[in-house]
């Protein structure tokens, strides 16, 4: 990694140029506040069943109706079960929040894609498959994961429930503006090195607190080279490396996932918006408070061992020692890898595995099963493992079903199940059960993340989750290419 300019050694370099964040940000900035924050139209809103009961709530209290129920879509993702959707569902607190939903959505006037209309799945994948999610916007929704949505060229963020609640209410938000950091990223990836490990790799060499303050523009052939799916995955986890926002700049293979969706402007109005789109990409000669180099070539599979994403590790590399980390540090690894119950120094090879999840919103795209099918194909999940995959919306079950995909993974001895967060929260009956350890797709290896307050999450690609789950143990991917 190199860093080669930084907030500190800026002042001798003349940039006029400005990057998108900045140009999106003026576009949408309503006021200066008395604070110093900036009160920001927000250009699209998405809601969901967990962070919107209360702040519609709140907004009854106040008297207070939606401002602009145009701009708000909803969707249930987080607690809906994925194997049986009929309601009432069996837990009491998943159904009173699906009633809420319903109730909320009907009384304001807002879309909501609930089951019956075949587009819903998870916030982060119904907003780009429906053409929602578009260049320039500011986008907000009460879920961290709202960066994903910069892959496209979008200024997106997580917020709280108040913060939903002011939205609904004012289509605009105070926030104080970011610094930018731009992460390039050049060079031809090996065999078996996936955007998952591209962004694992990221936050390992960066920190889970490196992007605090920041948003992160990723740049570089490696992102230029990604599908539109691809740079979802990176955006969606630069939360997890703390920059509140991620985004790749739009270019054609934007535009050309974005034309004929169906929330997306048609025929003349199409090239109108690709030329506004165009505008708002970054300058040549734009200012960044700092920049980051890494060689992508050197980038191997990465996975976690640890208990937050920046605890993470080249498949090939042995489990760090204690005494390699910043003193400040030391306590957390102790913990980790008292918890993971790992050893420093040995591999992380061979650690067997009781779970295995392909799903999420940073892995439940149709991509993200189609690599994994190619692993799976033709074997047998191992005897020990419990192995799930879940469609991240229902239009990805209905391609995964056309394309055959849903019967290699059943057959392989996948459970294939309906589309929905599942495992990646476990806000639903998909849990890990005591100390079982999971090979997973999803975004957080917190302690319980995943349901049960001692079980383990590794993180790693799809394809090596398909890997583990018929190993019944992890194993470097570049093995079985």
């Amino acid at each position: 990694m190199e860093i080669i300019k930084s907030q500190h050694d800026l002042s001798d370099i003349k940039m006029t140029g400005k990057n998108l964040f900045e140009k999106v940000w003026e576009k949408h900035a309503v006021a200066e506040l008395p604070t110093g924050q900036t009160q920001l139209f927000i250009g699209l809103h998405l809601i969901h069943e967990v962070t919107s009961p209360q702040a519609f709530q709140m907004l009854r209290e106040r008297g207070l109706s939606v401002k602009h129920p145009e701009n708000t879509f909803a969707t249930i993702d987080h607690i809906i079960p994925t194997e049986d959707q009929q309601r009432p569902y069996k837990d009491k607190l998943a159904e009173l929040m699906a009633e809420s939903l319903d109730k909320n959505t009907k009384e304001n006037n807002i879309k909501f894609f609930n089951t019956d209309s075949g587009k819903q799945g998870v916030v982060h994948i119904i907003g780009p498959e429906l053409g929602l999610t578009q260049p320039g916007m500011t986008i907000c929704c009460g879920d961290s994961h709202t960066s994903t949505h910069g892959a496209f060229g979008s200024i997106s963020f997580g917020i709280g429930t108040s913060q939903v609640r002011d939205v609904l209410a004012t289509q605009c938000l105070a926030m104080t503006k970011l610094k930018v950091r731009r992460i390039e990223v050049n060079g031809e990836l090996q065999n078996g090195v996936y955007p998952k490990d591209v962004i694992l790799h990221i936050i390992k060499t960066l920190g889970v607190n490196g992007g605090i303050g920041y948003a992160y523009e990723f740049a570089g052939n490696v992102f230029d080279n990604m599908t539109m799916e691809e740079r979802m995955t990176v955006c969606n986890m630069s939360i997890e490396g703390g920059a509140r926002c991620g985004y790749v700049n739009p270019d054609q293979t934007t535009y050309d996932y974005i034309k004929n969706r169906e929330y997306a402007p048609k025929e003349n109005d199409f090239e109108e918006a690709v030329k506004y789109w165009k505008s708002i990409a970054s300058d040549t000669d734009a200012h960044y408070d700092d920049i980051i180099k890494i060689n992508g070539s050197e980038i191997v599979p990465t996975v976690t061992w640890g208990i937050t994403p920046g605890q993470g590790i080249g498949i090939s590399e042995n489990l760090p020692s204690i005494d390699s980390f910043k003193e400040s540090d030391k306590k957390t690894v102790e913990k980790a890898y008292e918890y993971m119950d790992l050893v420093p120094g040995e591999s992380i090879i061979g650690t067997k595995i009781d779970v295995a999840f392909i799903g999420s919103c940073t892995n439940g795209r149709i991509s993200d099963f189609r690599e994994a099918a190619k692993i799976i194909n033709g074997k047998k999940v191992a005897e020990n493992v419990r192995a799930i995959a879940v469609p991240g919306s229902q239009q990805v079950d209905k391609m995964a079903k056309e394309e055959g995909l849903d019967k290699i993974f059943i057959d392989s001895g996948f459970e294939w199940r309906k589309a929905g967060c599942s495992m990646c929260l476990a806000m639903n009956p998909d849990k890990l059960k005591g100390r079982e350890i999971s090979a997973s797709t999803s975004n957080r290896n917190f302690i319980g993340r995943q349901g049960s307050p001692t079980g383990r999450t590794i993180l790693m690609s799809p394809a090596m989750v398909g890997a583990a789950a018929i190993n019944g143990k992890i194993i470097d991917i570049r093995e079985v290419l």
